[in-house]
C-alpha cells in the first residue's frame, strides 16, 4: 500500500507543477501585453505641456498671467520655467524673462512693482536689453499705474500692440524682441472691467502658448 501513496504523491505533484507552469505562462503573457498597452497607449507630453509640438528651429513656449492678486505668473520656454511662484523669482506688477533669441538661453529675470514702485527701476531694465533678446512679460495684479509713457513706448518698440493701453489691474502677456521690425503676433490684453471681470476687481487669467522661430543670422 506505501507504493500507492507513493504515486498519489507524485501525480499531485506533478498536477501542482502543471498548473503552476501554465499559471506563469498567462500572468507573465499578460503581463508583458499590459506594459506594451502602457507604452502603446502613452501619449508624447510637449514641451512647456503645450497642446502642439514645435518644428524644428523654434522655441516651444507658454506664458501665463497672474490670477487677480493670489496666483503668480509664470513663463516657460523650452519646457524650463523661467519665472513662477515655485521658482520664488516673480512679484506684483510686470514681471520680465529676457532671453537669447538665438539660442534660448535666459539671460535676466526681474519684476517690478508698477503700483507702488519707481518706474525709473524698469526702464533701467529695458533700456539694457541688447538686440537679438526676445522680452517675455507677464502681469500680476497691477501692471499699469506707474507705467509711464517712456515705458510703454520701450514696449512698443519691442513689438507691443496694447502696451499704450495697459491701465489698473489689466490682464496682459507679450512676448517681444528687440530690434523687431513688425507687430509681435504674440500678445493678449484684456481690460480691468466691473461689469466683465471673472474676479472681483480682476479680469481673467490669460494663457498664450506656441512656437517662436529662432533667430538666424
Amino acid at each position: 500500500m506505501r507504493w500507492i501513496a507513493v504515486v498519489r504523491a507524485v501525480v499531485v505533484l506533478i498536477t501542482l507543477v502543471t498548473a503552476w507552469y501554465f499559471a506563469e505562462s498567462i500572468f507573465a503573457t499578460k503581463g508583458a501585453k499590459k506594459i506594451i498597452d502602457i507604452l502603446e497607449d502613452k501619449t508624447e507630453r510637449n514641451k512647456c505641456g503645450n497642446e502642439k509640438p514645435c518644428p524644428d528651429r523654434y522655441f516651444a513656449f507658454k506664458i501665463v498671467s497672474g490670477a487677480a492678486n493670489v496666483v503668480g505668473p509664470s513663463i516657460c520656454l523650452e519646457d524650463e520655467t523661467l519665472m513662477s511662484s515655485v521658482r520664488n523669482n516673480i512679484g506684483r506688477g510686470l514681471n520680465l524673462a529676457v532671453v537669447n533669441a538665438s539660442t534660448g538661453a535666459l539671460l535676466r529675470t526681474a519684476f517690478f512693482d508698477m503700483y507702488s514702485g519707481d518706474v525709473k527701476e524698469l526702464l533701467k531694465f529695458m533700456e539694457a536689453i541688447k538686440d537679438g533678446s526676445l522680452v517675455f512679460t507677464a502681469s500680476y495684479d497691477d501692471p499699469g499705474t506707474k507705467l509711464d509713457d517712456k515705458a510703454r513706448e520701450i514696449f512698443t518698440q519691442l513689438g507691443s500692440n496694447y502696451a499704450k493701453k495697459v491701465g489698473f489691474r489689466d490682464s496682459w502677456v507679450f512676448i517681444g524682441g528687440k530690434g523687431l521690425k513688425n507687430k509681435s503676433p504674440f500678445e493678449q490684453h484684456i481690460k480691468n472691467d466691473k461689469e466683465t471681470n471673472k474676479y472681483d476687481g480682476w479680469p481673467e487669467v490669460l494663457e498664450l502658448e506656441g512656437c517662436i522661430p529662432r533667430k538666424t543670422e
